[in-house]
Parts: structure tokens; C-alpha cells; sequence
């Protein structure tokens, strides 16, 4: 037991937690954007796929916990980690070597704490309909007959906004520079590949982060030239 609690204590330890828990949210971030693009094929499949969601009952909520576990596990981890390299060295370098450091890996913690300001902002808006509740009143007749929540009526209001559509497009931009280092960091820390794969990782992690920004961002844009109404 004291040997676990000093593993994970360790700055490995807690990198691993990071990645692990990283992992996690990206996955997420992949089937929420995938489940999000089928408002693209209309009210019915959108709603449909909502409808499914929220009749998973209890098994939602657990996944929801769990995911707010890994992302406060993830933050927490960050922090401390933030917290024993600046005591490692206390006296900041006379010139700074970021030479070889990409934007993404230089931004990690100030993207990180943008991210946390727009999953609260994210969840009060299309999750608990408290920013915009006059975008969460609109209710849906699919197919069979159910009457559901109109979530596509919610995101299309929601993105007809220029202002939420703006500041989403921004915080894609902070979630794509974020995970393009953040995967590479992730196989390293893991060891899952060796180090001479780190340039094929990178270039992988640069892609999937460019994916996930244009997968989300094609949803205002298209609303907002009225190609999705």
C-alpha cells in the first residue's frame, strides 16, 4: 500500500495519471464530436441520438462522474506537477530555451485553464440550460411518435449567435493545441513506443488535434452561413 501511495506520489507517478486520465478526455472528445456531427443529418438523427443518451439513465450519470473524476484527476496533477518544477528550480533560467518547444507544448497550462472556463461555460449552456434557457424550452415528435428534447433547435440557436460561435471557434483552436502535444506526451510518458517513433507520434498527435478543430468548427461555421438552419 505505502509503496502505491509513493508511486503515485512520484513525479512519474503523476505524469502517468496525467496521461491516463488525458486519454480519457480525448476519447471522450472523439465520440462527443462524432455524436455532435450528426446534426448535419437533421432534427430527427440529432434528437434521436440525444434521446438514446438520456435513456441510458444511470449508466450517463456514471460516465459523467467518471469523466469529471478524470478531468479534476488530470487538473490536479497538472498543478502539482506545475508546483514541483518550479520548486526544482526556483531561480528561472537567464535566457529562456524554448527554441525547440512548439506553440502547443508552451501553451499547455494556460490552454488547460481555458478549457476549464469553457466545459462550466459548455455545461451551463446546452447541459443545464442555465446561460440560454430560452434554447433549452423547445421539444421534438420523432418518428415513433416520442417527444423529446429539441436538441438540434437548441445547437442551432445556440450557434446562430456570433458571439458564442466566435468564442467557441477560439476554445477549439485551445483544445487542438492542447491535445497535439498533449497525445505525443501521453505514448512518451506510457512508454508505449520508442523514442525514435516520437516525430511519427508528434505528427499523428498534430493531425488528430487538426481533426478534432475542424470536426467541431464545421458546426458554427455552417450554421452561421446558414448551410445548417
Amino acid at each position: 500500500m505505502t509503496l502505491s501511495l509513493d508511486f503515485f506520489r512520484s513525479s512519474i507517478g503523476k505524469k502517468i495519471i496525467m496521461a491516463i486520465t488525458g486519454f480519457i478526455w480525448f476519447g471522450f472528445v472523439i465520440l462527443h464530436m462524432v455524436g455532435n456531427l450528426q446534426v448535419f443529418q437533421g432534427p430527427e438523427k440529432l434528437n434521436t441520438y440525444a434521446k438514446f443518451l438520456k435513456d441510458l439513465g444511470p449508466l450517463l450519470w456514471v460516465a459523467r462522474i467518471g469523466l469529471i473524476v478524470a478531468f479534476f484527476g488530470h487538473v490536479c496533477t497538472a498543478i502539482l506537477l506545475k508546483i514541483e518544477n518550479s520548486s526544482a528550480r526556483p531561480v528561472s533560467y537567464a535566457k529562456g530555451s524554448t527554441i525547440q518547444a512548439s506553440v502547443a507544448s508552451r501553451t499547455m497550462a494556460y490552454s488547460g485553464l481555458l478549457l476549464l472556463t469553457f466545459l462550466v461555460y459548455h455545461l451551463a449552456h446546452f447541459t443545464l440550460g442555465i446561460t440560454n434557457p430560452e434554447h433549452y424550452s423547445f421539444e421534438y415528435i420523432l418518428k415513433n411518435g416520442d417527444v423529446v428534447h429539441d436538441v438540434y433547435a437548441m445547437v442551432i440557436l445556440g450557434f446562430q449567435d456570433p458571439i458564442i460561435s466566435g468564442t467557441y471557434i477560439v476554445f477549439m483552436i485551445f483544445l487542438a493545441l492542447h491535445f497535439s502535444h498533449a497525445l505525443g506526451s501521453m505514448f512518451q510518458t506510457l512508454g508505449i513506443l520508442a523514442p525514435k517513433h516520437n516525430p511519427t507520434i508528434q505528427k499523428l498527435s498534430t493531425g488528430l488535434g487538426l481533426i478534432i478543430f475542424l470536426g467541431n468548427c464545421s458546426m458554427p461555421i455552417s450554421i452561421l452561413l446558414g448551410y445548417v438552419r
